[in-house]
C-alpha cells in the first residue's frame, strides 16, 4: 500500500511539473505556435485576455504590434529625443511611446511631417513581417532576386505588393517568412495577421536581432562602458548587472547635515559623485543620479551624556534617465579616531557628527539592485 501511495505521489508530481508555465485553455501544446506563444508570454511581450484565453486567431492592431515589437527587442525603456507628430495620436495615447520608439529604431517608416499612423487598424502580415526585417542588418538584394527566391515556394507571388517583395525575399532567406501549416505555400501579404502569427514573427525577429540587429538597435543593445567607482562584488549576466546586497555606495549630500542641527524624519537629497561600474567597467549607475531618503536617527552629542548619532535611511534613486526606483540602504556616520581619541570619546562622550556637501558618505544597500546595462534601467 505504501509503495502504491509513493507511486501515486510521484505520478502527481510529474504531472504537476509537466504543466506549462502558462495555461491558455485555447492554446494546446499541439498548436503550431505553442512554443513561441509560451516563450513570449513568459517574457511579458504578449499577454492573454482577462478571461485567461489567448485567442490565437484574433487580429492585432498596429498600435498593439508596435508595443509588442519594442518589448520583444527589449527597448521599452529607450528614450526618443525628437518624437514625430501624427494627426491621429497624441502623447496621451497608451501606445504613443512605443510607436515613437518603433519609428526611432526604423522598424516602421512614415512621412517626415507625420501624417496618420492608423493605430487601431489591424496589422497585416506584410506590415508585421516588414517590421521584423527592418529590425535587422540584412544583405541587400534586388527585387528580381527576391522574386526568384519566393517563386520557389509560394504560389501567390503575383499578388504580393511591390513594396513588400524585397522584405518578403529577405524574410524567406532568413527562414522568418511565417506561414500557417495549412497554407505553407501562400504569403497572403495583405491579410490581417493573427495573434499566433504575430507571436511567431516576433520570435523569429528577436532571434535574428540577437545576431544582426540594425545599426540603431545595435547601439541600444550594447552594454555601456565607462570609468568610475568600481563595485568589486558586482556581477554581470548577459545584458544585466547586479549590485549585491551589502555593497557600500559612495554619495554626496546636497546640503550640510549634523547631529546637532538635523532632525529625525527630515528628508535629505544626495547624488552619485561618479559612475558606479562593474569590474569590467560596465556602467551600472551614471554620475549625477539622485538619491533620496530621510534621517533615521539623530541625537545630539552632549558632554558626559552621549556621543552624537547620525543615521541615514535611503529609499529612492532617480537615474539620469529620470527613472525613479527603490534603493533601500542605510548609513551611520562615524569618525575615524586613533586609539587615544576613541578612549576619550568612550569615557567623556560628547562627540559631534557632521557631513558637508564636499564629503563622501557610503550607503550600505539592504537588497540587491539589478540594472539593464544597455540603458541603465533599474529592474524592480
Amino acid at each position: 500500500m505504501k509503495d502504491l501511495l509513493k507511486l501515486a505521489m510521484t505520478a502527481f508530481t510529474v504531472l504537476l511539473f509537466a504543466v506549462p508555465a502558462f495555461a491558455y485553455p485555447d492554446v494546446s501544446p499541439e498548436h503550431w505556435a505553442f512554443d513561441r506563444i509560451e516563450l513570449l508570454t513568459e517574457q511579458g511581450v504578449i499577454v492573454g485576455y482577462p478571461d485567461g484565453t489567448f485567442k490565437p486567431d484574433e487580429n492585432v492592431t498596429r498600435a498593439e504590434f508596435a508595443s509588442m515589437a519594442i518589448k520583444a527587442l527589449g527597448q521599452e525603456h529607450a528614450t526618443v529625443a525628437q518624437p514625430v507628430n501624427f494627426t491621429d495620436i497624441t502623447p496621451e495615447f497608451w501606445a504613443y511611446d512605443a510607436i515613437q520608439k518603433a519609428l526611432y529604431f526604423e522598424l516602421v517608416s512614415c512621412p517626415e511631417e507625420g501624417d496618420v499612423f492608423r493605430p487601431e487598424d489591424t496589422v497585416t502580415r506584410e506590415e508585421s513581417i516588414t517590421v521584423a526585417v527592418n529590425a535587422l542588418t540584412t544583405e541587400q538584394i534586388s527585387a528580381d532576386k527576391a522574386r526568384e527566391v519566393l517563386a520557389k515556394k509560394y504560389k501567390d507571388l503575383s499578388s504580393v505588393p511591390e513594396a513588400f517583395v524585397i522584405p518578403a525575399g529577405k524574410a524567406e532567406i532568413l527562414n522568418m517568412l511565417v506561414t500557417v501549416p495549412a497554407a505553407r505555400d501562400i504569403i497572403d501579404a495583405e491579410r490581417p495577421a493573427t495573434r499566433a502569427e504575430v507571436a511567431a514573427i516576433l520570435f523569429e525577429m528577436t532571434e535574428q536581432a540577437k545576431l544582426n540587429p540594425n545599426s540603431k538597435l545595435a547601439e541600444a543593445m550594447r552594454k555601456k562602458t565607462g570609468e568610475g567607482y568600481v563595485i568589486e562584488g558586482a556581477f554581470v549576466e548577459g545584458s544585466f548587472g547586479t549590485i549585491p546586497s551589502g555593497t557600500l555606495l559612495p554619495v554626496k549630500l546636497s546640503k550640510y547635515a549634523s547631529s546637532q542641527s538635523s532632525e529625525a524624519g527630515e528628508v535629505y537629497m544626495a547624488s552619485a559623485p561618479q559612475n558606479y561600474v562593474t569590474p569590467e567597467k560596465y556602467i551600472l549607475v551614471r554620475e549625477g543620479a539622485n538619491l533620496k531618503g530621510q534621517f533615521l536617527d539623530v541625537r545630539k552629542g552632549k558632554w558626559f551624556v552621549r556621543n552624537g548619532v547620525l543615521v541615514f535611511d535611503n529609499s529612492l534613486i532617480t537615474t539620469t534617465d529620470d527613472q525613479t526606483a527603490a534603493l533601500p540602504g542605510v548609513c551611520e556616520i562615524t569618525k575615524d579616531r586613533n586609539w587615544f581619541m576613541k578612549f576619550v570619546r568612550f569615557v567623556f562622550k560628547g562627540e559631534k557628527l557632521d557631513v558637508s556637501p564636499e564629503d563622501i558618505i557610503y550607503i550600505k544597500l539592504l537588497k540587491p539592485v539589478k540594472v539593464d546595462l544597455t540603458n541603465g534601467w533599474i529592474m524592480e
